[in-house]
């Protein structure tokens, strides 16, 4: 048999962690890595946490799943606690990011159709976006590398160019629902969007009654040193997806809307069958116990803050490599002037593990419990693999 029994779409590295520890994966032969990718911002308290894991394994003694058919306190009082922590007045629990995507999409297109406008379905999105790999998360991005071999698409995406808001205004017509983007693109290459950007978006949804639809499944759940990166522009949504670091590690997301942006979304609409289980609540509110207070976020900037300037620091030292650092709070980029992804490649192989970006970035995304000791010495093994990494090319 020529095929893994891994269904072959992913280009796995050697890196093959067995435990974690703290900010430290350990591979099966005892190799140790200091894990600045955290599962792609997903294992925002590191590895091994013990609020989280006991919370785990307290409700996985407890309950795991039910079903959706019965009535969930566990649910109702994370749904509440995210409601009273951000904008929105209702939540619907997913297993993954892509699917608080869709769940967005649709309760966007049912608002406009509940309000007798079926026509109002289409959305503008914005270049380089990434929504997921669902059919409508590809059809709502121009990048080749995720569309290629699988129209056709979904139709009722228009994709503008990411900060043009000139462009993006000139794309609404008849039939235009609203925006969908990333307050900070993560797959992208770490690009925050500008404050006029969508502040302007905004004004249009108001004025035009759109939805204004962000993507937070990287940037949010304290990544970017507020609790959601919307709250860094005092620009609110209608709806938003979040996923990724709200679970700490296990597999949950969640799609939150206002009561208005949520009036199409009635029974028979929606559902999921593992959504909102006993165990993912169990997983978000010891997540929130720890990151949603201004303590630990304020900690999250101020650590941030540091992480970036001394990358910058360091840049000089090695600047035909790196060109500069982009990004908020602990969700950072380094533009390369080499190719990222071979050096990030190269990185693994030194015991440390980031992740590569569109756009030539290489992101930085440690676990949001790093401390001083950490990053000296992120920057110091980045910087001495750098001096490496640069000898072949200067023998050459």
């Amino acid at each position: 048999m020529a095929i893994t029994p891994l269904m072959p779409v992913y280009p796995r590295s050697p890196v093959r962690p067995v435990r974690g520890e703290g900010v430290y994966l350990y591979g099966e032969q005892g190799e140790k890595y200091l894990d600045f990718a955290a599962g792609i911002a997903v294992n925002i308290l590191g590895h091994g946490h013990p609020h989280l894991t006991k919370a785990i394994q307290d409700q996985a003694a407890t309950l795991m799943h039910v079903s959706n058919l019965y009535g969930s306190p566990q649910g109702e009082a994370f749904a509440k606690r995210l409601c009273d922590n951000t904008f929105a007045d209702t939540v619907f629990f997913t297993n993954s990011g892509v699917e608080a995507v869709e769940c967005a999409i649709k309760t966007a297109r049912k608002y406009h159709h509940a309000k007798g406008n079926p026509h109002k379905h289409d959305l503008i999105t914005f270049s380089n976006a990434f929504h997921g790999r669902t059919m409508a998360a590809i059809s709502a991005t121009d990048q080749a590398k995720m569309i290629d071999g699988f129209a056709p698409l979904l139709r009722g995406f228009k994709v503008r160019e990411f900060n043009d808001l000139e462009g993006a205004l000139a794309a609404i017509d008849e039939n235009t629902a609203g925006f969908l983007l990333e307050p900070v693109q993560g797959e992208g290459g770490i690009r925050p969007a500008t404050q006029e950007f969508l502040a302007g978006l905004r004004a249009a949804c108001d004025e035009h009654d759109l939805m204004l639809v962000f993507d937070e499944v990287q940037c949010g759940v304290a990544r970017s040193g507020r609790l959601y990166a919307y709250q860094h522009y005092n620009v609110v949504p209608d709806i938003m997806a979040s996923a990724k670091g709200i679970g700490g590690g296990f597999p949950m997301g969640a799609c939150l809307a206002t009561e208005k942006a949520a009036a199409g979304m009635v029974i028979g609409t929606h559902g999921s069958t593992y959504g909102g289980n006993p165990l993912a609540m169990a997983a978000g509110q010891a997540v929130f116990d720890i990151v949603a207070n201004e303590e630990f976020l304020a900690d999250v900037r101020l650590k941030g803050e540091r992480l970036r300037s001394a990358l910058e620091q360091m840049i000089p030292n090695h600047d035909h490599i790196f060109e500069s650092v982009r990004g908020v709070g602990l969700m950072l980029g380094i533009k390369m002037k080499t190719d990222s992804r071979a050096f990030v490649t190269y990185l693994r192989t030194r015991g440390l593990l980031t992740v590569a970006a569109g756009d030539n970035v290489m992101r930085v995304l440690p676990p949001l419990t790093i401390d001083e000791s950490h990053i000296r010495e992120f920057v110091e093994t980045l910087s001495a693999a750098a001096a490496d990494y640069e000898a072949p090319a200067q023998a050459a």
